[in-house]
């Protein structure tokens, strides 16, 4: 009988009030875990106890905050082989991808417990004779982080460790399709010196754990990223207490590839970043806006290759697209590419259902040829291995497709002409811009977020980190007049 993964409260590794299975998207037969399922007095009791906790933490040594913060991400990247194999057998990407996210989670870690000595402040004068101003952040508290499944240890973490970093108390709630990650960072973040109740792992279904935490007084900022109904029902929520919000949401990506640029590049640029992670990334590329004077050659290169990229169980050699999350997904997936062929757009491969030795949910990458920007493959984020292909006149054109559209995540153009490229840079209206790389992929040390329904709230990771995780105090200190 498989053993029941707890939560993790006050301290303490709790069972709940019901379980769920957790399945292999790959092979349907395999149960990676059983997972309890926290009630919403567990959740109280979480809560209360992160208070106590934040108080004794907030008043830690710098040094013994930062060797905290080192050992969690130490560990991640000594067991990221292990932990990566566990990610992807519950969520599905591919073993290399599993296994480099784990690593890349603990470099959030390491990162941010520098961060800790970093915590500088800023003093003025007073515009009043003899008084000194002191400018400096504090924590906020206690803050709620609810984390997605596509990167269940990487978004979790880059959002845990600044959190701890600047002092504050954390109650996790993960997405409920894949627990064993959770669980397992959670392991080693228990095993640390910190206060019982510093940090809590309450898991559940969002109608129920997620609405009871959002909705708490006791919570001063929330940390969420999902989807944008599920975001404005967070924001909704949180008003009402008037706490504190970010919120990374949903995207539609495009990558702009120009008549000047390197086609063999942007057909390798694209192939990853819209089909990397089975698509389901919120960077993935899934519009390709293609000048008329290179879109045949493109688009021949781009179909051969998606009919060449392999499709297989997550943990085999050579996959590069592993099964879709669930079989929620998939039917979504598959209802997007009716509502596309619907529309009149062509699928000139793939996105299809298809077996393999394990039953899994595996689909094939597809490629829209003929499409419009007003087609609604081309306006929703279809979280898909699926990509549109978008025509264009010119690059005044590409750069209109681009920006059409009520996301504002991440963009790119492949272009060999810097007048071109530089332009884009600066009109482009996404909160990242990629110049010759995929719309997918982003570094740890520097601000991450979009605008419009992409984002909401101040940036994550990096620096810039600290604009959400803490409250700024300024204090005037009058020195009196010397005798």
């Amino acid at each position: 009988m498989t053993k029941t993964q707890l939560n993790y409260i006050a301290g303490e590794w709790v069972s709940g009030t019901s379980e769920i299975e957790n399945i292999n998207p790959s092979d349907l037969s395999e149960i990676v875990g059983v997972f309890a399922q926290a009630s919403g007095g567990q959740l109280e009791d979480a809560l209360n106890a992160a208070r106590r906790a934040q108080a004794e933490w907030a008043a830690y040594g710098l040094e013994r905050k930062q060797n905290v913060l080192n050992a969690i991400g130490n560990e991640l990247m000594a067991r990221a082989e292990e932990l990566g194999t566990l990610l992807s057998r519950e969520e599905g990407k591919p073993l290399a991808e599993g296994k480099g996210e784990v690593f890349r989670a603990g470099q959030f870690f390491t990162y941010f417990a520098a961060e800790v000595l970093r915590q500088m402040g800023d003093t003025a004068d007073s515009t009043r004779d003899g008084i000194e101003v002191d400018v400096r952040r504090e924590p906020l508290g206690v803050v709620a982080i609810i984390s997605p499944w596509n990167f269940p240890t990487a978004t979790a973490s880059w959002k845990i460790a600044p959190a701890l970093a600047f002092g504050n108390a954390v109650i996790w709630k993960p997405a409920n399709i894949t627990p064993a990650s959770a669980v397992a960072l959670t392991e080693i973040i228990s095993r640390q010196d910190i206060p019982k109740g510093l940090f809590n792992l309450v898991m559940g279904a969002g109608r129920d754990v997620g609405q009871r935490l959002v909705e708490s007084p006791k919570i001063d900022a929330i940390s969420f990223t999902g989807s944008v109904p599920v975001g404005k029902g967070i924001a909704t929520a949180a008003i009402q207490n008037l706490t504190k919000v970010q919120m990374e949401m949903g995207s539609k990506n495009a990558l702009a590839v120009m008549d000047d640029g390197d086609i063999d590049l942007a057909v390798t640029l694209a192939l990853g970043g819209a089909f990397g992670g089975t698509g389901q990334k919120c960077t993935a590329s899934s519009r390709l806006v293609v000048h008329k004077a290179v879109h045949d050659e493109f688009a021949e290169k781009l179909i051969a290759g998606a009919q060449a990229m392999k499709v297989g169980h997550a943990l085999g050699a050579g996959t590069q697209i592993g099964p879709v999350v669930s079989e929620q997904q998939l039917n979504e997936n598959l209802a997007y590419v009716e509502k596309g062929q619907a529309e009149g757009a062509e699928l000139a491969c793939g996105g299809a259902r298809v077996t393999r030795d394990t039953e899994g949910y595996y689909m094939t990458p597809g490629v829209f040829l003929n499409t419009t920007n007003d087609m609604i493959i081309n306006r929703e984020e279809m979280f898909a291995p699926l990509a549109s292909v978008i025509k264009v006149d010119s690059y005044a054109e590409a750069l209109h497709v681009v920006n059409d559209t009520r996301f504002g995540l991440t963009s790119g153009i492949v272009t060999k002409n810097l007048a071109r490229a530089t332009h884009f840079r600066r009109n482009a209206q996404t909160g990242c811009v990629m110049v010759n790389l995929p719309t997918a992929g982003t570094d740890y040390h520097v601000p991450f977020g979009g605008r419009g329904d992409s984002s909401y709230g101040p940036r994550e990771q990096g620096s810039y980190a600290a604009e959400f995780y803490t409250t700024v105090k300024t204090a005037y200190i009058s020195s009196g007049t010397p005798e």
